[in-house]
């Protein structure tokens, strides 16, 4: 029998989505401070401490239990949103950058799921949101983006953001993918997560693509995002603080003017 509260959601749009989630009388629906998006007028919102999982752990088991989500880049608060009314209400979230939203069923998915940190965007209320550590020294000392991870338990639906397109890969016994740890989004907990060298004196200095990897075996499924937000935010940097040369172009200072950069 199911714990968290069971609850149906539609997803909207191509490359900013949100998703409407419909609440009966008394569900909750909770979410990430700065994921709201619109209401209906009967849905009450209050500020809590964590997931409002384990209401019965007192304020220091609480404080204890937000903390750690502090370590994967989320806050102490969450927001829950109730229908106090008495038919059906909705409530939408919004995903914070150009990207796809992605449904996780944690009951089809036996109850756990190992996100990239600042993955999550909304779940049912039950759904536990804490963290995962990868405890293999390797993966310690240079997994970067993979290291801390966000960990997704219960029974609910749970809903979580990727950059760019997102693909689902099923992985089969002892099949082996090696990919970008930044492009990680989530994986069932039956798939082994380690780090690896990239190798290669040439590859090192002037690969571009850093020193480490991370390997994904199977079985089990994991979802890659084309654009991770990190990879977003550096080259967005790069072009906002590095002044661009005309590199001896015929047209220079006009051909800045022509594209729009002319300052």
């Amino acid at each position: 029998m199911m714990s968290d509260h069971e609850i149906d959601y539609k997803i909207y749009g191509e490359e900013m989505q949100y998703v409407e989630i419909e609440l009966d009388p008394g569900e909750t629906a909770i979410a990430e401070a700065g994921a709201f998006m619109m209401m209906d007028e009967a849905i009450q919102m209050e500020t809590i401490f964590g997931d409002g999982r384990h209401e019965d752990k007192g304020f220091f088991g609480k404080l204890m239990s937000a903390g750690k989500r502090v370590l994967t880049g989320e806050s102490l608060f969450m927001t829950a949103y109730t229908n106090m009314g008495h038919g059906k209400n909705r409530v939408s979230f919004a995903s914070p950058y150009p990207g796809k939203i992605i449904a996780l069923d944690l009951y089809r998915l036996g109850g756990k799921m190992i996100c990239q940190k600042d993955a999550f965007l909304c779940a049912a209320k039950g759904v536990e949101v804490g963290i995962e550590f990868q405890r293999k020294l390797g993966t310690g000392l240079f997994g970067g983006e993979g290291f801390i991870m966000q960990k997704l338990e219960g029974d609910g639906m749970a809903f979580v953001h990727a950059g760019g397109h997102v693909l689902q890969r099923e992985l089969q016994y002892g099949e082996t993918i090696k990919i970008d740890t930044g492009c990680i989004v989530a994986f069932t907990p039956s798939v082994h997560y380690d780090i690896q060298f990239v190798g290669g004196i040439k590859n090192t200095i002037f690969g571009g693509e850093g020193l480490f990897f991370a390997t994904l075996e199977g079985p089990g499924s994991v979802w890659i995002q084309t654009l991770p937000i990190s990879r977003l935010a550096s080259r967005i940097l790069a072009y906002g603080t590095v002044k661009r040369k005309d590199e001896g172009s015929i047209l220079g200072g006009l051909g800045n003017l022509l594209d729009g950069d002319g300052r």
